[in-house]
């Protein structure tokens, strides 16, 4: 026990250096120091979804290859009551081969009734931990930016593999914080002209999106007009209808990019779209069960082996992206390889700080 005098000392000392004593012991005791927390501010400041492509390149190769441990997501369901919910909460993590950090990440989403409370629906955050000792090196306050950076990321990569030079007329379904990624992302694989649709805020993405990539960008007065004009579609909306038909596509080949479904609940591409494409998953044990051929599969209009590959397998020059006239559907759930990617890019960068 202390004595009164040491007690009247330790009250004595500003705040910072009793934080750090503690911080001091906490590190003698285990032989780790605590993990290092990144605001969200230094996180939004400091990456981009540019910083993002190409270590997730690297993740979706090696996931082809059977060089990352992924897990299948974690869902935790917060039903609605007096003291919680609604919401959501997403799990999901990974680890590179030979690469020195892993990554585990929790996204919370739907927590609809934050609104009343003048707070966003959604928050995270991912932790990145020493592949060598398994301690925690960092926690980044992320709030799904990280998140929508390496969705983005992914978007750019299917783009690069599986469309061709002569597709430049790219849609967005979806006008929110994925499709303002999914456009930055893509203007790295080559200049094109945007359409954009979405319930509400079209206008706004067209306007923010050609003045902040010096393209063009247009408001589509629907869907299906949207889908008529399109050789590239990005859908990234909550995913609990679909969001277009067959009829509308476009004859002469579409690639549909979509990462809208990431539960069961979701759903964005018709079952006969699915069928009738060459289907390419992140990651197919994933896609199935929560993807968008969970919805094909239950239909009866797919089965397993009509799966054409994985992303990887395309980066990987496995197989060949597009071949001519045909409809791909590149099915993004969003994969712990992703994360294991933006985390280990995320500490490099912001470590040094």
């Amino acid at each position: 026990m202390m004595s009164s005098s040491i007690i009247r000392k330790v009250r004595a000392l500003p705040l910072q250096k009793i934080v750090g004593l503690q911080a001091s012991r906490a590190f003698a005791s285990s032989g780790f120091p605590p993990p290092r927390l990144f605001d969200y501010e230094t996180v939004t400041r400091n990456l981009t979804v540019g910083d993002a492509i190409e270590s997730v390149e690297e993740a979706f190769k090696a996931l082809a290859k059977g060089k990352v441990d992924v897990p299948m997501p974690m869902h935790i369901g917060i039903d609605e009551s007096d003291v919680a919910g609604p919401g959501d909460c997403h799990i999901k993590g990974g680890y590179v081969s030979s690469t020195p950090t892993f990554t585990v990440k929790l996204a919370c989403v739907s927590f609809y009734n934050n609104t009343k409370k003048n707070l966003p629906p959604g928050s995270g955050i991912f932790i990145v931990v020493c592949a060598s000792t398994g301690a925690p090196l960092g926690v980044f306050q992320e709030n799904r930016f990280m998140t929508d950076l390496r969705t983005g990321a992914a978007g750019a990569i299917a783009m690069k593999y599986c469309t061709n030079p002569g597709q430049d007329v790219v849609g967005f379904i979806g006008c929110g914080a994925i499709a303002k990624n999914m456009a930055r992302a893509a203007a790295t694989v080559r200049p094109y002209k945007g359409i954009a649709f979405a319930l509400e805020g079209a206008e706004a993405f067209a306007k923010e999106m050609s003045e902040e990539l010096g393209m063009p960008f247009e408001v589509a007065a629907s869907a299906q007009d949207l889908c008529r004009k399109s050789d590239i579609i990005y859908t990234q909306t909550t995913g609990g209808s679909t969001v277009l038909e067959k009829d509308w596509l476009n004859p002469r080949g579409v690639t549909i990019i979509a990462s809208g479904s990431d539960q069961p609940t979701k759903n964005e591409i018709p079952p006969n779209v699915l069928a009738a494409s060459k289907y390419i998953s992140d990651l197919t044990k994933q896609t199935r069960k929560v993807g968008e051929l969970r919805s094909a599969l239950e239909a009866g209009v797919m089965t397993d082996e009509d799966v054409y590959a994985e992303l990887g397998e395309v980066v990987n020059g496995d197989k060949p992206g597009r071949e001519g006239n045909e409809i791909i559907v590149v099915d993004l759930t969003g994969t712990g390889a992703q994360d294991a990617a933006i985390g280990q890019v995320a500490w490099d960068k912001l470590s040094q700080l």
